[in-house]
């Protein structure tokens, strides 16, 4: 009788834990599946957007290989407007650029990737500031392309310091300013990040120094 006892206590106490706790309890179990729901729909939103995004930089590629401006700005500006938080939209960006130099038209291009620099994600604005220096020494303008590097904080340029000393290197090289080449190339080369192209600039640079020392 006793064991009966126990057990219509234990079914009293649980009836009672159910009457104070279901609302909660049922409250929990919906959350948790309403959190789960949403989760797995903006999961599957941003993955639909990524698509999209993808699709249009593909076609925006497609363009700029026939060299259709028109499109290519068209697509790019479709990518900035609509898909601006995903990659595809900063490399739509970079491809205008590039295209924009191929026509010749310098300053475009330039205040394309300055806008970049100013507004994109950290890896971009060292993509942009890149390619900008890149254009500066296309266009002799060394002078501006050394003050782009020396703002850039190599506490930040991780990854991206060979690329930096190596432009640097060549922006001294365009100013005659051999000794300073010179030292950019070896940083280049000691990150151990540096292009394979480093060395031969450097052995360039080095050869003729030694074809001209005085024997002893």
């Amino acid at each position: 009788m006793a064991i009966y006892d126990t057990e219509e206590e234990q079914l009293e106490q649980l009836k009672s834990w159910w009457a104070n706790n279901n609302t909660s309890l049922i409250a929990g179990v919906v959350a948790a599946v309403v959190i789960v729901a949403g989760s797995n729909a903006w999961q599957g939103y941003q993955q639909e957007q990524r698509n999209q995004a993808s699709e249009l930089y593909q076609n925006l590629l497609d363009a700029a290989a026939k060299n259709n401006t028109e499109s290519v700005e068209t697509l790019a500006g479709k990518l900035n407007n609509e898909y601006g938080k995903t990659v595809y939209s900063d490399y739509a960006t970079l491809e205008l650029a590039k295209l924009k130099v191929g026509k010749g038209d310098f300053e475009a291009a330039k205040t394309i990737l300055q806008q970049e620099i100013s507004g994109g994600s950290s890896e971009m604005q060292h993509l942009s500031r890149l390619r900008l220096i890149q254009l500066l020494l296309q266009t002799k303008q060394y002078e501006q392309g050394l003050k782009l590097i020396a703002e850039v904080d190599p506490a930040k340029a991780e990854g991206f310091s060979a690329s930096y000393d190596e432009l640097q290197g060549d922006l001294y090289l365009g100013l005659e300013r051999y000794d300073e080449a010179r030292n950019a190339y070896q940083s280049a080369l000691r990150s151990g990040q540096a292009s394979p192209l480093v060395q031969f600039k450097l052995d360039d640079l080095t050869a003729p120094a030694l074809i001209n020392t005085p024997a002893k």
